[in-house]
C-alpha cells in the first residue's frame, strides 16, 4: 500500500507501513507530547478517520471493528 493518512483523535498522521491486519503511522516528539498521544495505549479506544489511501486501511481492519 502506498503511503496515505490517517486521522487519529483529531490528529492527522503519515501511514509510514502498513501490513495485512495492522498499520504504522509516523508521529514527531512535539505532537506526541501536545496531544493525548503521550496518555493512550495499547487497546484504547480512539476516533479514526481516513483518507483515500486510508480505505484500504479500513477493510483491513473491518474483523477487529466487530
Amino acid at each position: 500500500m502506498e503511503k496515505g493518512s490517517v486521522t487519529v483523535n483529531g490528529v492527522s498522521l503519515t501511514v509510514c507501513d502498513s501490513k495485512e491486519s495492522s498499520f504504522r503511522v509516523a508521529i514527531i516528539p512535539y505532537t506526541f507530547e501536545h496531544t493525548n498521544f503521550c496518555r493512550i495505549g495499547v487497546g484504547s479506544v480512539v476516533n479514526l478517520e481516513f483518507d483515500i489511501v486510508g480505505k484500504y486501511i479500513a477493510r483491513l481492519m473491518r474483523n477487529y471493528m466487530k
